[in-house]
């Protein structure tokens, strides 16, 4: 069995089928999947029950396949829930009550990437030191046993219309308007939920790249990249839309394009959130990670919410939403997780209805909706290759030793009109600048200076 051991990431197994890792490494996945959930006190005794899905890459049927196989000769019964998102994944773990699960996706990552996204009960995702490490170890010195009594399968592919029945629980569908929305999938897992959706809606759907396809023939399932939401800009300006959806390829990730073609900042979309949210739950502990976006504190502060900071990455969001009791979080990547009682995860079909609910009720098109929000001016991310992060990291607090210095991921600085974060990759020699401020000038100015330093 050839496996690299850099496909042990921060939050998931991430790689290239049949360089990095193969079909012999999903069943070892299962073997050890079963031992460390066997070493939770939740489930030591007991006959567990595992979710597994798979997304519509080329090479997940036959790692569903191995992978099912190891699961089950650790003894481990198995629902095999299909062809599926990553969202649905996490409902179906979470929903019915199951002892934990695994899905396999690489997420927006090229055709010929796979991987393996693992959870507990309640969809509590599964990173670094919560159980990544373990199963590294298991797996890599091949500490692996089966047991003669061999769990067994059952299908379940219905999970997708019970999370649509769930999922449209949280709006009134009378409020929402007659309004014409443009979405691109990338011929990922979003179009099988957006159809699904949009079938209760009286919404006008205009499908771009829905047909699902592991090959990506359209473009790399990536919104985050403007190249890659290019085609869904000018459609909504050639159907005259009110909305443009892009979403990436294992759907939990979504982003926004106004009815003028533009895409919306996540940090707005974030705050507007923050208030639908707020409403529901007044009071409630909001999250946003730690990159630049004050439009969304701003907006929490606003409606009466409670504003907290966040590091960077799915996993650690989930695992302090849980922690420190808080209700919404938003990450500036496209994630928008929901604290509910039976998990907490992505959710970007409520997400998507209560915007559609908003936008409805506001009567303003959703160009206007947002303009009062676009006060702040953002540098985007700008990736630096370095040699040496400790020193970077040194020098930028030295230079800004005068500002609020905050080190919960990376470095951020704040001061009065503008303010900047600075991350290290987990993975690269590089780190990742965001910055805003209040005037373009000040955000070039300020930009400039802190890239100096960074490529010193």
């Amino acid at each position: 069995m050839n496996i690299n051991p850099n496909i042990f990431k921060a939050y998931d197994i991430r790689g290239i089928y049949q360089k990095d890792f193969d079909d012999d490494f999903a069943f070892s996945l299962g073997l050890a999947y079963v031992a460390l959930r066997q070493s939770d006190s939740d489930v030591r005794e007991k006959k567990m029950t595992i979710v597994v899905g798979a997304d519509m890459r080329l090479s997940s049927p036959s790692l569903k396949k191995s992978l099912i196989s190891g699961l089950t000769a650790a003894g481990a019964n198995v629902v095999d829930i299909g062809i599926c998102s990553t969202p649905t994944f996490y409902f179906a773990v979470a929903n019915f009550g199951y002892d934990g699960g695994i899905m396999i996706s690489a997420s927006h990552n090229p055709a010929e990437w796979n991987g393996f996204k693992m959870v507990r009960a309640k969809a509590v995702p599964i990173s670094g030191d919560t159980g990544m490490d373990f199963l590294k170890t298991k797996v890599l010195e091949n500490d692996l046993r089966s047991v003669s009594n061999e769990g067994s399968v059952i299908e379940r592919y219905n999970v997708l219309a019970e999370q649509v029945k769930h999922d449209l629980g949280f709006i009134n569908l009378e409020k929402i308007k007659p309004l014409k929305i443009v979405a691109d999938t990338a011929n990922g897992m979003g179009g099988q939920y957006l159809e699904a959706l949009f079938n209760y809606l009286p919404c006008e759907l205009v499908k771009m790249n829905f047909a699902l396809d592991g090959s990506f023939p359209a473009h790399e399932a990536d919104p985050i990249k403007a190249e890659n939401v290019a085609d869904l800009e000018r459609m909504v300006l050639a159907e005259q839309a009110d909305l443009g959806l892009a979403v990436d390829g294992d759907g939990d990730r979504v982003f926004f394009v106004d009815n003028l073609g533009r895409v919306v900042d996540q940090a707005i979309i974030r705050g507007i959130l923050a208030k639908i949210f707020l409403a529901d739950k007044p009071g409630a502990k909001i999250g946003y990670d730690v990159r630049p976006g004050k439009i969304t504190p701003d907006l929490i502060v606003k409606y009466g919410g409670q504003p907290m900071v966040t590091r960077v990455g799915h996993s650690l969001i989930k695992e302090q939403m849980l922690k420190e009791g808080v209700y919404f979080a938003g990450e500036s990547s496209g994630h928008f997780f929901l604290n509910m009682e039976m998990g907490c995860f992505e959710v970007p079909m409520i997400v998507i209805l209560k915007l559609l609910e908003e936008f409805s009720l506001s009567g303003q098109s959703v160009s206007a909706y947002i303009k009062p929000h676009q006060k702040y001016f953002a540098s985007g991310e700008i990736n630096s290759d370095v040699k040496d992060k400790d020193r970077i990291f040194k020098l930028l607090e030295e230079k800004y030793n005068d500002g609020n210095i905050n080190k919960l991921d990376g470095i951020t600085v704040t001061y009065i009109d503008w303010w900047f974060n600075v991350r290290a990759s987990n993975t690269e020699n590089k780190m990742r600048l965001n910055l805003e401020a209040i005037t373009p000038e000040i955000m070039a100015a300020k930009r400039d200076e802190v890239l100096a330093i960074i490529k010193s």
